[in-house]
C-alpha cells in the first residue's frame, strides 16, 4: 500500500491504470477524462474561511447518486438516545469487551458497533459519541457511510484493511485513521477484531496549537498518510450494500456497482491515518507533573478558545525525571469528562485492573486518580531517572460535555467492574499535625 504525506494538504492522486484522468487547470470539464463523473465531496460550509475549507473533488465511474431509496437498517448497539438509563456519576470501568466468536456469531464492522457513552444530538451538529467495535468478519459487498460526524478509529486487537473512496488503508493496533464525515468505506478484518471510536458531530479534528512549545513537537503534520487513488469497476448483480448513519440510525440502499471506483481525486478533505509511535512526547523535565494536555494528538474544537468538543491523548513510552515530585498521575477532579482505554501493556496509575481491551469513565467533577498500590510505591520510590510506560500505550478521549453511558455499557455488556471503587479504599490517612 502506498500514501501521501502531511496533514490537511492538498493532496492529488490518480490511480496509475489511468494517467491523465485528473482534468487540467479546473474541477468540473463538460467531458471528463476517460468518461468519468466529477462528484464533489464538501466537508465545510462552501464560505468556510480558506483555513477550515475543507473540500475534495473525485472522478468516478458513476456517481454515488445512483443507488435505490433508503431504507431502515436494524442498528443492534448502536445509539444516541443519552436517557435511556438514569445518569451514573460514580467512577466506572469496564473489562475487556468480549468478541463474538466465529462461525457461531459472524460480526462485521457495522454490526460490531456498540454504543458506550456519548452527549449532544447530531440533528443539532454538537456532540460526541465513544462506541466499542467487536467483530471476526469482513464486510462483504457494503459500505458504511457517516452522515452524522467523523469517526476516529483506534484499533486495539486485529489490524483493519480499510478501503475508502479515496484508496486503502491498512490500520494496525497503535495506529489510527480518521474517517471523516460523509466517506464511504468497508472494513477487512483477519481474526478476531476489537477497537474504540471517537465520533464526534459539528466539528472536524485537527492538530492542536503549540503556543510556547514552537513550531515543532507533539504530532508532526508530515507524519499523517493519506491513501493514494484506486478504483474498481465492479459489477454486484446480487447488490451492493451501502449503509448510512443518519440522525444516530442507521438506513440501507442498494446499488449494483461497487462504491469504490473513484479513478482520481484532488481536494483537502480525506481520510488519514496517524501511528502513535510518531509522537514527539513534551515532559516536566525539572518538577512537577505536567497537565495531560502536553499528549494531545487531535483536537475537535468548540467556539469558545481554548476548550475542546473532543481531544485525542495518548501516553506513550517516555522519560520521568521529574525531582521531589509524585510523578505518576495526580489526584483529580476535571470539568471535562474523561474515557481512558488501553491498546498494550499496563497502564501505571492502575497496574492490575485495567486492562487491553477495556476501558474507564471519569465523568465531570468525579474525583480519580492513581490507586492506594501505586501510590504507596510512588511515594517511597528513589527518585531516578526511569522509563515510563515501556511497552504500554494508553488513550484517552476527553470532552468538554457531559457523557451519559448507554443501557449497554451499564449493563447489557456485561462487562462493567462493580469492584473499582475498591482500589482507593486502601488508601490511609499519613496525617501527623506533629511532623513538619
Amino acid at each position: 500500500l502506498q500514501y501521501m504525506s502531511g496533514f490537511g494538504n492538498e493532496h492529488v492522486s490518480e490511480d496509475p491504470r489511468c494517467p491523465g484522468a485528473l482534468p487540467e487547470g479546473q474541477n468540473n470539464p463538460q467531458v471528463c477524462p476517460y468518461g468519468l463523473y466529477a462528484e464533489q465531496l464538501s466537508g465545510s460550509a462552501f464560505t468556510c474561511p480558506r483555513p477550515t475549507n475543507k473540500r475534495s473533488w473525485l472522478y468516478r465511474i458513476l456517481p454515488s447518486v445512483c443507488h435505490k431509496p433508503f431504507k431502515p437498517l436494524e442498528e443492534g448497539h448502536l445509539t444516541h438516545d443519552w436517557d435511556e438509563i438514569e445518569p451514573d456519576p460514580n467512577q466506572l470501568r469496564w473489562k475487556p469487551f468480549e468478541i463474538p466468536k466465529a462461525p457461531q456469531n459472524k460480526m462485521d464492522f457495522v454490526s460490531g458497533l456498540h454504543t458506550l457513552c456519548g452527549a449532544g444530538e447530531p440533528r443539532g451538529r454538537n456532540g460526541i459519541a465513544v462506541h466499542i467495535f467487536v467483530c471476526n468478519t469482513s464486510m462483504i459487498d457494503r459500505c458504511l457511510y457517516n452522515s452524522d460526524g467523523d469517526f476516529l478509529i483506534v484499533p486495539q486487537q486485529g489490524k483493519l484493511l480499510i478501503t475508502t473512496e479515496f484508496g486503502k488503508m491498512l490500520v494496525e493496533p497503535n495506529e489510527i485513521c480518521v474517517i471523516q464525515q460523509g466517506m464511504r468505506f468497508s472494513v477487512e478484518v483477519f481474526g478476531e477484531t476489537r477497537g474504540y471510536i471517537l465520533e464526534v458531530y459539528g466539528a472536524h479534528f485537527e492538530l492542536p496549537d503549540l503556543g510556547p512549545i514552537g513550531a515543532n513537537g507533539l504530532a508532526n503534520p508530515r507524519d499523517f498518510l493519506v491513501p493514494v487513488a484506486w478504483y474498481e469497476d465492479r459489477q454486484v448483480p446480487g447488490g451492493y450494500t451501502v449503509i448510512s448513519k443518519y440522525q444516530g440510525k442507521l438506513f440501507a440502499a442498494q446499488q449494483d456497482f461497487s462504491p469504490f471506483n473513484v479513478v482520481a481525486w484532488h481536494g483537502n478533505y480525506t481520510p488519514y491515518k496517524y501511528h502513535l509511535e510518531k509522537f514527539m512526547v513534551i515532559n516536566a523535565v525539572a518538577f512537577d507533573h505536567a497537565d495531560p494536555s502536553i499528549f494531545t494528538v487531535l483536537t475537535a474544537k468548540t467556539t469558545r478558545a481554548g476548550v475542546a468538543l473532543a481531544d485525542f491523548v495518548i501516553f506513550p513510552p517516555r522519560w520521568g525525571v521529574a525531582n521531589n515530585t509524585f510523578r505518576p498521575p495526580y489526584y483529580h477532579r476535571n470539568c471535562m469528562s474523561e474515557f481512558m482505554g488501553l491498546i498494550k501493556g499496563h497502564y501505571e496509575a492502575k497496574e492490575e485492573g485495567f486492562q487491553p481491551g477495556g476501558g474507564s469513565l471519569h465523568s465531570m467533577m468525579t474525583p480519580h486518580g492513581p490507586d492506594a498500590d501505586c501510590f504507596e510505591k510512588a511515594s517511597k520510590a528513589k527518585l531516578e531517572p526511569e522509563r515510563v510506560a515501556d511497552g504500554t500505550m494508553a488513550f484517552m478521549f476527553e470532552s468538554s460535555l457531559s457523557l451519559a453511558v448507554t443501557k449497554w455499557g451499564l449493563q447489557t455488556s456485561n462487562r462493567l467492574d462493580k469492584n473499582y471503587y475498591k482500589c482507593w479504599e486502601p488508601l490511609k490517612s499519613h496525617f501527623n499535625p506533629k511532623c513538619k
